[in-house]
């Protein structure tokens, strides 16, 4: 554990600081971040993958309880942030996708979406773009094509990191980059037993968990208990309701929250962990402190965003 006398992490320590970089393909990457805003991947060219997981002022998200895709449609799970999505085991709020390529080859022929009938009908838009095919033949020796628009998107996706936050500098021996709230706040959040699923690099994002573990979800007003989670990839009765752990490195920026989006603030939402998976009472000095500590995973945005 962290010794908050000295802020040195020791090797048992359940969180890990960010990487300060990552080491990718870029020439990839470059490909990949033009395809990441491209509208021309979406049936009506109305919507990029940027249009969910926005750069600029979403930080990596839409910000909407549920995502609009085509046709004003409405999707049926919130968009989690695309920063830091590198870090995590597996892709959706129920693990279908194994890695980013694959989550990226999902959206874009989803009709709800993106909306395009078929991954050729989107290599043929793009097909007429002489910068995309002097790349593709750079980069692939080939004409355009479907994995390697997917590849190039998840190659891009992987340099969004935030590294650099306060509390990875307190983890590194700074003592001075939390304050002393916050250091409770982490003492708290380990205590109550928040720490069982939110740690590691991404403080989440490496595990599925139940979403109402000591108190049945169904139990709470509103839409959180419709949506079956995992189940509804896998069939195993055990899997209802499970979902993947969302990250919290950016919990404190992204509104609305769970899966469906239901949830405005994060106040709400630290009361509703700390009902149905925890299924305790906290004291609310104690509550604000843990906001406090979530507050301090926000690290440095790429450059260029924002």
């Amino acid at each position: 554990m962290i010794s908050l006398a000295s802020g040195y992490a020791s090797s048992a320590e359940p969180i890990t600081p960010l990487p300060l970089k990552v080491e990718v393909d870029v020439a990839k990457a470059e490909l990949g971040k033009l395809l990441f805003f491209d509208r021309r991947l979406s049936s009506d060219n109305t919507l990029s993958c940027a249009s969910c997981h926005d750069l600029k002022t979403g930080y990596g998200t839409d910000l909407a309880p549920v995502s609009t895709g085509v046709k004003g449609q409405k999707g049926e799970r919130n968009s989690p942030t695309v920063l830091n999505s590198g870090f995590n085991f597996t892709q959706f709020w129920d693990g279908r996708a194994a890695d980013l390529v694959e989550q990226a080859r999902g959206p874009v022929t989803n009709p709800i979406e993106m909306g395009m009938a078929s991954w050729d009908e989107a290599v043929v838009k793009l097909a007429g773009d002489g910068e995309y095919t002097a790349a593709f033949n750079a980069i692939y020796g080939s004409d355009i094509t479907a994995d390697g628009i997917v590849e190039a998107i998840a190659e891009f996706e992987k340099t969004l990191i935030t590294p650099n936050a306060p509390f990875d500098k307190f983890l590194r021996g700074d003592q001075n980059a939390i304050s002393e709230q916050q250091k409770r706040g982490y003492q708290l959040f380990q205590s109550y037993g928040c720490i069982a699923c939110h740690q590691g690099q991404n403080v989440g994002g490496n595990m599925f968990q139940k979403f109402g573990v000591l108190k049945d979800i169904v139990m709470q007003e509103g839409t959180l208990a419709e949506d079956l989670g995992r189940y509804n990839v896998t069939r195993n009765e055990w899997d209802k309701r499970v979902f993947k752990v969302p990250s919290l490195r950016l919990a404190v920026k992204t509104p609305p929250y769970f899966h469906d989006g239901s949830v405005p603030t994060i106040d709400e939402a630290v009361d509703i962990m700390i009902q149905f998976q925890l299924g305790r009472d906290v004291p609310a000095a104690d509550k604000q402190a843990i906001i406090a500590f979530l507050a301090s995973l926000v690290g440095e945005l790429p450059e260029g965003v924002r």
